[in-house]
């Protein structure tokens, strides 16, 4: 079907020029529609010449260029506030009610197996350098025909952020255009003509890709950098590391060991028969060999290739391969084995000698203040919990080395966000994003409805089933807490 350009009449309001594109759902239209006028898809009522827009399929709804279209439907009203305040207890809360009370963050719109982007947008949500960055990005969304897509896909996703802070349900629909539009494959067609499910990882990739290109380092305000030695890329800056990599010749004992530098915007998580928890996963990719062209053989030879990280981003990305082609199927078929994570996670044993020995100081600090607050424990006869403050006077330590902004000084991670998928192919099934709020509490972002969950259920996202399972984690920087240790009793859970 070709595309329209028609006009939207919305009580006095007349909007012209309205692109619709009919081989897409009509909840792209409509999603269109709230971005002009503010009107909740499910509050809409769209007509032509009397008959009603549904929201599935363009059946009997004739369109053509210049028609007017007829919207129905109104901005959604505050809530008159009562001239006394009664308490109203959580279970009896309806869900708007809940999510503001528990400032749970925006959901978005499924505009037709767009599940894969809008969980990969909750989870890079959480990296507050990142939300900070994108505010200060400059300039607007091109249009089809002078699109660049690094740069149309950084202010989508800024818009689309400052949307979301708002604390409504938002349809993502400018940057679902904007991928469509930069990289084409994720506008692909299913056979039964919506659009096709795509892989979670591939567009957390692409859409950092992009990133990388558009948001510059942020400077260190606190320590002069020596020229040359910062970044260009934000990304690179916070989510990205180095490995230190040393190649050796297995079939041939006077070949000289090689080494190189390798950048990564991600760790890989190898799933086997033997792995059993993450830190294995990761292990086993750090060390293994590879068929290359030998120098001195002067044929192709098994080299053993041996990586250890040199640099760890303040921000660590792991994703966890759980898919391979199945060539009989002709599918990617998924690995449903229970690989656990940790919800702290410490790297200390991926890291090079030279870093291992970086990251000392900090480590001891840490250790200084666990045995404290150990032997605060022991004196009052309680078990060691966390200060429980309001947040407000507890200070940090920088979680980077003073020359390396966005960078990782100890080598602990604390988990803030998870990527999972359920089914049993990355081209079908569905993804979400739950991200942590507290440290007691998650949030469960399944498109439009968001959710608080446990730390108990999180854990349970590890594999084994068909239930939910871990596909990208996100790391970010367990932060030392600086404030003295009170000497009266800490509060007890």
């Amino acid at each position: 079907m070709p595309n329209f350009k028609v006009k939207v009449k919305w009580g006095k309001e007349t909007y012209s020029d309205v692109e619709v594109n009919t081989d897409e759902p009509p909840m792209l239209f409509k999603a269109q529609i709230f971005a002009l006028t503010g009107v909740q898809p499910e509050r809409q009522k769209v007509m032509v010449k009397g008959v009603t827009l549904k929201d599935n399929d363009w059946d009997n709804f004739k369109l053509r260029d210049g028609m007017p279209v007829l919207l129905m439907g109104s901005k959604e009203e505050e809530i008159p506030k009562e001239p006394v305040e009664k308490t109203v207890f959580v279970e009896d809360m309806n869900d708007s009610e809940l999510a503001t009370a528990l400032e749970l963050p925006a959901g978005l719109t499924n505009l037709g197996n767009t599940c894969y982007m809008n969980a990969t947008v909750q989870c890079l949500r959480t990296v507050p350098e990142l939300r900070e960055s994108l505010i200060k990005f400059p300039g607007a969304v091109a249009g089809a025909s002078g699109v660049v897509p690094a740069h149309s896909i950084t202010a989508a996703l800024r818009d689309l952020y400052i949307s979301m802070d708002k604390g409504q349900t938002v349809p993502p629909i400018i940057l679902l255009q904007v991928l469509h539009m930069a990289l084409p494959r994720f506008a692909e067609k299913s056979e039964h003509g919506g659009y096709a499910q795509q892989d979670a990882n591939e567009c957390w990739t692409e859409m950092v890709r992009m990133l990388q290109q558009k948001l510059p380092a942020k400077v260190n305000t606190e320590v002069e950098i020596a020229a040359g030695s910062g970044y260009k890329s934000l990304i690179d800056q916070y989510f990205g590391g180095t490995f230190d990599v040393e190649w050796k010749c297995v079939e041939s004992e006077d070949e000289p060991i090689t080494k190189s530098t390798e950048q990564f915007l991600q760790l890989s998580c190898f799933i086997s028969q033997d792995v059993r928890y993450m830190h294995s996963g990761l292990r086993s990719k750090m060390q293994e060999q590879i068929t290359k062209m030998s120098q001195t053989l002067e044929r192709d030879a098994v080299y053993t290739k041996t990586s250890k990280v040199s640099r760890l981003p303040a921000y660590l990305t792991i994703q966890f391969v759980r898919f391979y082609y199945k060539e009989k199927e002709a599918i990617n078929a998924k690995i449903l084995k229970d690989v656990k994570f940790p919800m702290d996670f410490d790297a200390f044993e991926l890291c090079s000698t030279e870093l291992q020995e970086k990251l000392a100081p900090m480590r001891a600090k840490f250790k200084e203040r666990e045995d404290a607050l150990v032997e605060q424990a022991a004196a009052l006869g309680k078990k060691p919990l966390k200060n429980k403050g309001d947040g407000k006077d507890i200070k940090y330590a920088p979680y980077h080395f003073e020359d390396d902004l966005g960078s990782s000084n100890s080598g602990y991670y604390t988990l803030q966000a998870v990527l999972t998928h359920r089914g049993r192919s990355s081209s079908s099934g569905h993804y979400v994003g739950w991200i942590k709020q507290s440290d007691e509490t998650w949030i469960k972002c399944d498109d439009d409805t968001v959710s608080p969950v446990t730390t108990e259920e999180i854990l349970k996202l590890s594999g084994g089933g068909d239930w939910h399972c871990a596909y990208v984690l996100l790391y970010g920087p367990r932060l030392l807490d600086l404030t003295e240790i009170p000497a009266e009793p800490m509060v007890t859970e």
